[in-house]
């Protein structure tokens, strides 16, 4: 039996207070967790079923891609918080017509609201990659939605953005290089981000660290892509190390604002996931690495902490998705990104609450569970989907020639590049400018380097690409021994 003083027993009572505030600010400044609704099942259970499950499992956020009327009627009055969307094939006219965008405020959004308590519209979806070429209509699009807000006074409550795939930027890695594309810039992205300013909205952006991983599991860690202890990644343009993939990706997105000025815009996740079934080439697609994700980053993001980078970012996320989708195209991940089949039973149990979280651990497999724990997290920080697999690293033109001269003076001398190929005459000498040589340098270094982390950086000179890029008639290769 332990004794303590009376001062002794004063500053346990002191400290225990502190305690118990410090556990309420965290878990008060924690991010919340929501999840995508799709649809595109034949098998899947009335609305009225879903929004019981969604309140069953202490879901208050949901995200949907539409707005059918079932859907959003059923969620009247259960106080779950709702996201819809005015698909991409709506921008032309959402843009052209500023009756149009009333007209669709008045019948989707309107006709529900308050008691369907919608808090965001989504103007379309990763409209960057999206084959109708609809990015022209986006802005327009955005205003006039926001615009006709403006009628029922909703402006203020009602949040309007888009959803934004991590091929948006021009350089994901590592997460302090970040940049949006070039050619977006001045055309969608700045009068976009003025717009969330005006309007105090926030970027929505979509990020999947499965493709990553999927396409670069020779250098991403599978234990640092699922949250799980790792050696982590240390960024060599501001020092800062990550243990996660997410936080990597997310921080590229950061950086890529902050390079346009736009330090203080606000992030939603707007999907993330990873399936539990895929094809035999989808790699790392299986139950138990989706249980370890979805479960890690609900315990990552209900205890708040924000990024390395942003350490007050406490992020709001959505996951995708509620259910397995039986007819979705694609592979055979695109159909088992699911938390719950049809039936309404969990693929996987995991928890969705800070209550839930209290019992909750990762559970791996001895056979699958130590896949990667010796090989050092070497790369791939945030580095987006590609066709092949393959990554290359290219100049970066816009540091100025002083400075790329230096990164290429240091890559084809003590950085042991082979340069043999950019000089007078030889096979890449043409195009003969300081970009082309610089990037055929850089490529040759960074695969020499197996693809290391950091060594596609040259303090900025430098970014990595997932698409071959050509230089007139030379190709960068890959692998090593360039």
């Amino acid at each position: 039996m332990l004794c303590f003083s009376e001062n002794q027993r004063m500053e346990l009572r002191t400290l225990s207070c502190f305690l118990l505030l410090l556990s309420v600010f965290t878990f008060a400044d924690a991010g919340s967790i929501g999840v995508n609704y799709g649809r595109i099942a034949n098998n899947l259970p009335p609305a009225s079923k879903v929004v019981e499950l969604l309140k069953s499992h202490g879901l208050n956020r949901v995200k949907v891609f539409d707005t059918d009327p079932a859907v959003l009627k059923a969620l009247s009055g259960s106080g779950i918080k709702v996201t819809v969307d005015l698909p991409n094939e709506l921008l032309f006219a959402a843009a052209r017509s500023k009756s149009f965008a009333s007209t669709w405020v008045e019948r989707n959004v309107a006709a529900y609201y308050p008691s369907t308590q919608i808090e965001a519209i989504a103007v379309g979806n990763e409209v960057f990659v999206d084959p109708h070429n609809t990015t022209r209509y986006l802005i327009p699009a955005m205003k006039n939605i926001h615009n006709a807000l403006f009628k029922y006074n909703f402006h203020n409550a009602i949040k309007v953005s888009s959803p934004i795939a991590l091929s948006a930027l021009q350089n994901s890695y590592p997460s302090s290089a970040g940049s949006f594309r070039p050619e977006l810039v001045e055309t969608v992205f700045r009068p976009m981000l003025d717009f969330i300013r005006q309007t105090g909205s926030f970027l929505m952006v979509n990020a999947y660290p499965f493709f990553a991983y999927e396409s670069n599991s020779d250098v991403i860690s599978l234990d640092y892509a699922l949250f799980r202890e790792n050696p982590g990644v240390v960024d060599a343009g501001n020092g800062l190390r990550y243990f996660s993939l997410f936080d990597a990706q997310i921080d590229a997105v950061f950086a890529a604002l902050s390079a346009l000025k736009y330090d203080d815009i606000k992030l939603v996740v707007s999907e993330t996931g990873w399936p539990s079934k895929g094809d035999e080439n989808e790699i790392g697609a299986s139950m138990e690495n989706a249980a370890a994700y979805n479960g890690n980053l609900v315990r990552r993001i209900l205890t708040g902490g924000g990024t390395p980078l942003k350490r007050q970012a406490d992020l709001t996320v959505y996951l995708f998705a509620l259910f397995n989708e039986n007819n979705k195209n694609g592979p055979t991940s695109e159909r088992n990104y699911g938390l719950f089949y049809p039936s309404e039973v969990k693929v996987y149990d995991i928890p969705f609450t800070v209550e839930g979280l209290k019992n909750y651990h990762d559970h791996r497999s001895p056979v699958t569970g130590n896949q990667h724990m010796t090989t050092p997290v070497t790369g791939g920080g945030g580095v987006s989907k590609s066709s092949s697999g393959n990554t290359w690293c290219v100049a970066n033109g816009d540091v100025g020639k002083e400075k790329l001269q230096a990164a290429l003076d240091f890559a084809c001398g003590e950085g042991g590049a082979d340069c043999r190929s950019i000089q007078p005459g030889a096979s890449c000498y043409d195009p003969n400018t300081l970009s082309a040589h610089a990037s055929f340098a850089f490529n040759s270094y960074y695969q020499k380097n197996a693809r290391a982390g950091g060594s596609c950086y040259f303090g900025g000179a430098a970014y990595v690409v997932t698409q071959p890029p050509r230089f007139g008639k030379c190709e960068l290769p890959t692998g090593t021994g360039n």
